[in-house]
């Protein structure tokens, strides 16, 4: 082939992906489908929202509060508040998710031991420890068998991250670009959400439809092959990247058709706009949903940093899981809320953290609602200072075989990948039989 004609075939290369900016490996991606094995176990959860606490919170600021253990522990957050259930107890700064601890359950003996960022964001996400083969995380497992090969017809691919990828490991693992999350970039807080791949800041819709007019008129080896089965797919993506662009996708992301007054409710930042968007999108059937919630790496200035924080955090999660519940949601959509470990519980108060907390991983806390969970529950325990398990420890495996059993994948079940490993979706996960 000439070189001319060569860089024809590129022109229509890059015409099936111009709209989505390397995003198509997640919806339309080269590699062949991994076709996963369908399990007979009850669907409870047809979608999960996982709000990960980037870079590790606090489990004594938050849902494991400590306020006899003295204020080396306590730092000046000295207060443990009732909850609607008898015998719950939250963080100070979390009042009004205080009021909806009946629909969630608090896991307060979560370990894994590993205190370094990559290593224990890699274990709570795949449920394994690292080792020679890279294993996708759960939002990867299940866009593999709640995705396009199981009947998902979304506009938007079935595991989303809003907004930048987590960024510690990769997602997707062994299986592959096809099963990475698409990561929606852009603010939802601002006048005009851009996503990535969806919209463009700056571009009309004029103009972009200019550029496929224009990529069209160079096409010429297209034309006189139409039939060639490499252009038929190309022209096939191109049709879908498209159809985001210009059709339902950019109604989805358009949170100005929410009423204000549910805005405000969600809170005016980016995690709260976050929430909302994640609720816009189980209503729209994705399996998968990741918030990652960056800010909780709190080395220095924890408690200015939790003064903050934490009131935003407190009013979105209220909100999601009311108006989850309000909209008949709340049943088959599972929330879970965790990072890779936790914080130190005795406050660094020497130079140079000056009242800062460093990583913890030998004891920490989750929180589950919705999806087949009960609510108001605890289990587990911590010591008295939070430093150690106590009782009922719950290994990330754990926690993660549950979530997916309860989407009907059974983590017992083989795991389809290109290597061709013999391996279980989850292998060695226990159950929390006390909440499901």
């Amino acid at each position: 082939m000439s070189q001319s004609r060569r860089n024809l075939k590129m022109t229509r290369r890059e015409a099936g992906r111009l709209a989505l900016l390397g995003a198509t490996g997640c919806m339309f991606g080269d590699s062949a489908p991994l076709v996963g094995q369908p399990t007979d176990k009850a669907i409870r959860a047809k979608s999960v929202i996982q709000i990960w606490m980037w870079g590790g919170p606090s489990h004594l600021d938050t849902f494991d509060p400590k306020p006899g253990a003295g204020q080396d522990y306590t730092g000046p957050l000295t207060k443990a508040i009732a909850t609607n259930v008898a015998r719950i107890q939250v963080g100070e700064l979390l009042p009004l998710l205080a009021q909806q601890a009946d629909k969630y359950s608090i896991i307060r003996s979560m370990t894994h031991g590993v205190n370094a960022h990559e290593t224990a964001s890699y274990i709570v996400q795949t449920g394994r420890r690292p080792d020679r083969v890279v294993y996708p995380c759960i939002g990867a497992v299940a866009a593999l068998f709640k995705g396009y090969e199981r009947g998902y017809r979304g506009i938007v691919p079935p595991y989303i991250v809003l907004t930048e990828p987590q960024g510690r490991f990769s997602e997707e693992g062994f299986l592959g670009q096809r099963y990475k999350p698409f990561a929606t970039g852009g603010d939802p807080n601002q006048k005009r959400f851009i996503v990535e791949g969806i919209m463009a800041e700056g571009i009309s819709d004029d103009r972009q439809r200019g550029r496929r007019d224009l990529l069209h008129a160079l096409d010429s080896l297209g034309k006189v092959m139409p039939a060639d089965p490499e252009f038929r797919r190309l022209d096939e993506c191109e049709k879908k990247a498209y159809n985001l662009m210009f059709g339902e996708a950019r109604n989805l992301f358009d949170l100005s058709s929410e009423k204000g007054d549910l805005r405000e409710r969600y809170g005016r930042n980016s995690f709260g706009q976050s929430c909302l968007m994640a609720r816009r999108l189980v209503e729209h059937g994705v399996p998968y949903i990741t918030i990652n919630y960056k800010g909780w790496d709190t080395h220095k200035n924890h408690f200015q940093i939790m003064r903050r924080q934490l009131p935003q955090m407190d009013q979105a999660m209220a909100t999601l899981l009311q108006d989850l519940a309000e909209r008949g949601l709340l049943d088959t959509t599972l929330v879970w809320w965790s990072g890779e470990f936790g914080r130190t519980p005795r406050v660094l108060w020497e130079a140079p953290w000056n009242g800062g907390r460093g990583h913890w991983g030998n004891c920490f806390s989750a929180l589950v609602a919705g999806g087949g969970f009960q609510g108001g529950h605890v289990v587990g325990a911590s010591d008295a200072r939070g430093e150690e398990v106590k009782d009922r420890p719950v290994w990330p495996q754990d926690l993660l075989g549950s979530i997916l059993e309860l989407m009907g994948i059974d983590p017992e079940g083989p795991l389809p990948n290109p290597s061709g490993i013999t391996t279980q979706v989850m292998p060695g996960a226990g159950r929390l039989k006390e909440i499901m």
